[in-house]
């Protein structure tokens, strides 16, 4: 017989708001760090050189697969573990928690041996050039081969937000951030005695952050989390669970991994242009991400919460808690609006960018921060989909923008020959992305909220 939880978790009886703000303050500055890391990071890489920078902008596809793919296997993990504490079913909720580790492992052996043997193969596959194809395998193969403590790190995480300790997620993202920037320039440019790296102490700056995090990710779990049980005497994987988390977790790895396809696509069209505006490209997702990055913190502080009360059956608390985010993410993608409609050369003056980065870069981030006006709500829309179960909305909304409208759209702008008009590409697209947002928004209504609201007043009555 299942153990149960003896003791209701805040997700089920605290206000909303209060709920919200609490669970995704922490993660949005932890977030935020985050951003300025890569942001930093950039900065840093772009002191060696213009072809240093598209390197790191080339890699980029990669690295978001990883990212992808722990992300991915962490939201599923989380969605099944949060329905499982909401259900009061604490051993279904250990069993999530540890085939989510071991599945996390299994992840990371891949691309560790992807980093040995394919690094290469892979930047030669978009440039010619040899300076950019030598600086990009040296960085992504370490970024890959120790790829282990971002793979763990996000994990235990994703462990520590499910059963709401968030405030613990901040320290370990900001601890693995703040080091990553202290060692940044130190390794890079050889600072206070250490050896210079360049590009390769780029990425074991990265890395040793990342290990850091982990480290003290899974400390928290083991001293702090009394939610769940991570004891992994006699452990073995268990297929029906297995398979339960990859059914949220297949379609949010395949959903984030479009970007992959997307980022490598823009990169070949731009390519066509200028490896310059590659760089420009490559400079706005790290810019971008200051402005997003905040608003996936929102989405990790409100997905556990959304999961619990649909387990708990509370519909009221999961639309409340829907229109709350929704309207904190606008508030934050109007201040991204306005900074790249306003500043746009302060911001690429960072990156040490030439005049030829300033006039492609200009345009390129007035243009793109157009689709901010809506971005906001789609992104919600997508983690709400996720939360209860409907991965695969958020995967046909995701591979509806990035590759049947924003790709194909790109291509097409590109044959002007004009490398300003291929940006509006990325508007066009986010108009098509809240088309699908609302529609399979409705369903979920239909198929989810009606039913459970009808099942609480009979309950009532």
């Amino acid at each position: 017989m299942a153990e149960t939880v003896k003791q209701e978790n805040k997700m089920g009886v605290m206000p909303v708001n209060k709920l919200l703000i609490t669970m995704a303050l922490p993660m949005i500055v932890s977030m935020l760090v985050q951003a300025m890391y890569n942001i930093v990071d950039s900065i840093f890489v772009s002191r060696i050189c213009e072809d240093a920078l598209t390197a790191v902008s080339l890699a980029f596809p990669v690295q978001n697969l990883m990212i992808a793919v722990a992300s991915g296997t962490g939201v599923g993990m989380n969605a099944l573990l949060s329905r499982s504490l909401g259900a009061k079913n604490q051993e279904a909720a250990n069993n999530a928690a540890k085939n989510g580790v071991f599945l996390t492992i299994c992840s990371y052996l891949v691309f560790f041996i992807f980093g040995l043997i394919a690094c290469g193969f892979f930047f030669r596959t978009q440039t010619d050039n040899a300076v950019i194809v030598q600086y990009g395998e040296t960085y992504l193969s370490i970024c890959s081969v120790c790829s282990i403590g971002m793979f763990m790190q996000m994990t235990f995480e994703r462990i520590l937000q499910a059963t709401g300790r968030t405030f613990y997620t901040m320290i370990t993202q900001s601890v693995g951030a703040v080091i990553n920037i202290i060692m940044d320039p130190i390794l890079i440019f050889g600072l206070f005695g250490a050896p210079e790296l360049g590009i390769a102490g780029a990425a074991l700056a990265t890395v040793f952050g990342q290990i850091v995090a982990c480290i003290l990710a899974i400390i928290f779990n083991i001293k702090v989390n009394t939610d769940i049980s991570l004891n992994f005497r006699s452990f073995r994987p268990q297929g029906r669970i297995i398979q339960q988390i990859y059914s949220v977790g297949i379609p949010s790895i395949l959903m984030m991994s479009i970007s992959s396809v997307m980022v490598y696509g823009m990169n070949r069209i731009l390519l066509a242009f200028t490896s310059t505006a590659t760089a420009v490209f490559g400079v706005y997702f790290k810019l971008q991400s200051f402005i997003f990055m905040p608003i996936f913190g929102l989405n990790n502080g409100m997905v556990p919460i959304i999961a619990y009360n649909y387990g708990a059956a509370k519909p009221d608390r999961i639309t409340k808690t829907i229109k709350l985010a929704m309207t904190y993410a606008e508030i934050l993608m109007l201040v991204g609006l306005a900074a790249f409609q306003f500043i746009p050369d302060v911001l690429l003056g960072f990156f040490n960018a030439s005049a030829d980065m300033l006039a492609i870069g200009e345009p390129a981030l007035r243009t793109i921060s157009w689709s901010y006006l809506i971005a906001g709500i789609c992104i919600i829309s997508s983690s709400t989909f996720q939360a209860l179960g409907n991965g695969i909305y958020s995967l046909l909304v995701s591979f509806a923008r990035q590759l049947i409208v924003l790709l194909p759209a790109a291509y097409l702008l590109s044959m002007t020959g004009n490398v300003n008009a291929v940006w509006w590409s990325f508007p066009i697209a986010e108009i098509a992305s809240l088309t699908c947002s609302v529609i399979f928004m409705r369903q979920i209504n239909k198929k989810i909220f009606v039913p459970l609201r009808e099942a609480q007043n009979r309950k009532a009555a």
